[in-house]
């Protein structure tokens, strides 16, 4: 019964921790993990990472990524095609090169700095969509381009990490031939299109006619668990076959009614659960001497982002402070930045000496990009949409 007690409890702080992030203006999630790292070593040390923290938390991404998939909308995509890929791409090559580079400087492993230059690749437009909000200006053409753009980047971000596992030299992949395992992910990723473009849509149609109670949920979360077990079995990430899930099931009829009611399932338990283990395994022992190179790495994951974005909507014929506003934008890495850590340290591709480094990385972005954005949006729109 000992973990029911550490359950009530991480839901607790998170919840408490999550209303006055909110009130601060502060995203929900910094207050999660700031909850993790008080109630873990560097804190309290009252929760510990056991066996049963970690398969909450393993649920936790997954639900996460599977409702990422959903939220993701490809009518946007299609709309933003040009911009939204150039934006993408560069808002990952910047990083990826900035962040490999920079790693080098400090020393850092190749393949863990690469890994690095992964992670500040990541984007999650959440805390942007709610500055993007608050301004009134989501539907403008930077605004859908920021989120059209989110789209293909948490797409093509998700499959250079789980197809990076392997060739990095991950101790969880699989030990079979590099041919065999080629061939499993194409036919992988061949059953995700058929699972988007036929599967999806016929099994929400056959789960509407069964009896059963909450039969909709339980067939896209058989799917869900299904896809993300075969992609772990095969030497793919498991967050791939649950983002994919996601993405065919946003396509179908039930989208709305399955978001609502695995969004009450994630984030009622599972999520924050999540949240919380990243911050348990945090510490500050030796952090003082990585002072600069955390510094210094957090002004390249901003920059590297800007300039991507920038130049990516440059590209697609937009102006100068247009193009800022974009970067600026997609400079918030967020849950998707932390997923991608989490899954590096479970792979050994992210050591502990840097764990720590990396996460307040990722939090100082995340904590500085919606002061950008608004800098920048206002720089065009503050007489004609600002309220």
């Amino acid at each position: 019964m000992e973990f029911i007690g550490i359950l009530c409890l991480i839901l607790v702080s998170t919840t408490v921790a999550g209303h006055f992030s909110k009130r601060f203006g502060i995203p929900s999630v910094i207050g999660q993990l700031l909850v993790g790292i008080l109630l873990g070593s560097a804190g309290l040390k009252l929760v510990h990472p056991d066996i049963l923290v970690e398969d909450f938390s393993e649920i936790g991404v997954i639900l996460l990524m599977f409702l990422a998939g959903i939220e993701s909308d490809l009518s946007l995509l299609r709309k933003y095609f040009r911009p939204g890929i150039y934006v993408a791409v560069l808002g990952i090559l910047f990083p990826v090169i900035l962040g490999t580079l920079g790693g080098n400087v400090f020393s850092i492993p190749l393949n863990e700095s690469f890994y690095l230059g992964l992670i500040l690749a990541a984007t999650s437009v959440s805390i942007s969509v709610e500055v993007l909000k608050e301004l009134n200006v989501i539907n403008t053409k930077e605004g859908s381009t920021i989120l059209g753009a989110s789209v293909v980047d948490d797409i093509l971000v998700v499959l250079i990490v789980s197809l990076s596992m392997s060739f990095l030299g991950a101790s969880n992949s699989s030990n079979q031939s590099l041919g065999i395992m080629l061939v499993e992910q194409v036919l992988f990723f061949i059953g995700v299109f058929l699972l988007i473009r036929w599967g999806a849509p016929y099994l929400m149609r056959l789960s509407n006619k069964l009896l059963a109670e909450s039969s909709v949920i339980i067939v896209s979360l058989i799917l869900c668990l299904s896809m993300s077990y075969i992609a772990d079995f095969i030497g793919l990430s498991s967050v791939i076959g649950a983002f994919f899930t996601g993405v065919a099931i946003g396509q179908t009829k039930v989208s709305k009614e399955v978001q609502y009611n695995v969004e009450a399932i994630g984030y009622a338990v599972f999520i924050p659960v999540f949240f919380v283990s990243i911050g348990l395994e945090v510490t500050f022992t030796g952090l003082g001497k990585q002072l600069f190179m955390i510094i210094i790495l957090t002004i390249l994951a901003i920059l590297s982002k800007l300039l991507g974005g920038f130049f990516g909507s440059k590209l697609a014929g937009f102006n100068t402070h247009s193009s800022l506003m974009v970067g600026s934008g997609m400079i918030s890495r967020g849950e998707m930045a932390l997923i991608i850590v989490q899954l590096g340290a479970q792979a050994h591709l992210v050591s502990k000496e840097y764990y720590s480094a990396f996460i307040l990385v990722i939090l100082l972005t995340t904590l500085t990009s919606p002061f950008l954005l608004k800098y920048f949006t206002k720089k065009i729109y503050q007489n004609k949409y600002l309220h």
